[in-house]
């Protein structure tokens, strides 16, 4: 591990010492631990976003068009 100097505002890291007390861990500890949490979130919003995109590049064909719009209206007549 290495060691790294963060700024931070006095609330925040007064609100992260409180979560980390109460949590039974080092304020490192939480951290890193929310810093992982937030790389991860990052890297499915990437994902997402490739998979929104490739399906713009890649128009789906009519039939497949008209089979979505059958099977949405047998799910909006079923959840009546």
């Amino acid at each position: 591990m290495q060691t790294v100097q963060v700024v931070l505002d006095a609330d925040l890291l007064q609100e992260a010492d409180l979560a980390a007390r109460k949590h039974n861990i080092n304020r490192s500890a939480l951290i890193r631990d929310a810093l992982r949490g937030h790389l991860k979130r990052m890297h499915i919003l990437d994902l997402e976003q490739e998979e929104r995109l490739a399906y713009q590049r890649i128009p789906a064909s009519r039939e497949d068009a008209l089979a979505l719009v059958e099977i949405a209206s047998r799910a909006c007549e079923e959840g009546e």
